[in-house]
């Protein structure tokens, strides 16, 4: 139980990694704020943990990249979790895979308000609560195409750039109070272990997919005291994705 006693919220927490990550942490003692747009996923996250023995409320947010949303579910996951948030996990995402070509303006700036404005605010009006009492982890989940460029879904790859730019950021404004700011940069990464995308994954060590309890299990590291001397660190779990190319015949 390296959590127990913690308390945490995950966004972007009804499905795939977030899914996951809520799940883990629960499952290491924390008391746990589901939050996501869908609530019959998110209720079923909830049913889930607490079959388990866990504590977990869902909260129904859509994060639009408003200060007002934002706000909201802070104030509502604090009062959840007993008038503090230990763990703060930035993980509700959108994705656009088009070219530069096709995306268009309203789309451009909907991958924005999730992917950065969100967590931009999210954090403003969490961290400083977290540093006032002593300390606090905000974990971020950013993506292999921030650093390793692919001919489609650029937008998607800058908005990921900035939230990894925003984990330095952060901890160079929060980690002298305490608060530890991370990141992890997951590789290809779904349920079905046989998606399409997997191809995306040849010539990786790995070489296949990966599954998301492999992401939350990072999360539950960086969350926890084990993770104490780690600041301001994007943690790569791709399967090898940046780093290696396996080069075979």
């Amino acid at each position: 139980m390296r959590l127990a006693g913690k308390t945490a919220l995950v966004t972007g927490a009804t499905s795939n990694i977030g899914r996951a990550i809520a799940i883990a942490l629960a499952a290491q003692g924390a008391q746990v704020v589901v939050a996501g747009r869908n609530k019959e996923r998110g209720d079923e996250v909830v049913a889930e943990i607490r079959a388990a023995g866990g504590q977990a409320d869902f909260v129904a947010v859509d994060l639009d990249g408003s200060k007002v949303s934002a706000g909201a579910l802070a104030d509502e996951a604090t009062r959840l979790l007993g008038g503090r948030i230990d763990v703060l996990v930035n993980n509700a995402g959108a994705i656009d895979g088009g070219t530069t070509a096709e995306t268009d303006e309203a789309t451009f700036d909907e991958v924005f308000a999730v992917n950065v404005k969100s967590p931009y605010f999210l954090t403003a009006a969490i961290a400083p609560a977290m540093a006032a009492a002593g300390g606090g982890v905000i974990i971020n989940l950013g993506s292999w195409v921030a650093r390793l460029a692919i001919p489609i879904g650029a937008v998607y790859a800058a908005s990921k750039g900035a939230l990894e730019t925003l984990t330095r950021a952060w901890s160079a404004e929060f980690g002298p109070s305490g608060v530890r700011v991370n990141a992890i940069s997951p590789g290809v990464v779904h349920t079905d272990p046989n998606h399409p995308a997997t191809a995306m994954m040849a010539g990786t060590p790995y070489g296949r997919i990966g599954a998301p309890d492999s992401i939350a299990q990072a999360a539950v590291y960086l969350a926890s005291d084990d993770a104490s001397f780690i600041h301001g660190t994007v943690l790569d779990v791709d399967g090898g994705r940046l780093g290696v190319a396996v080069i075979a015949g």
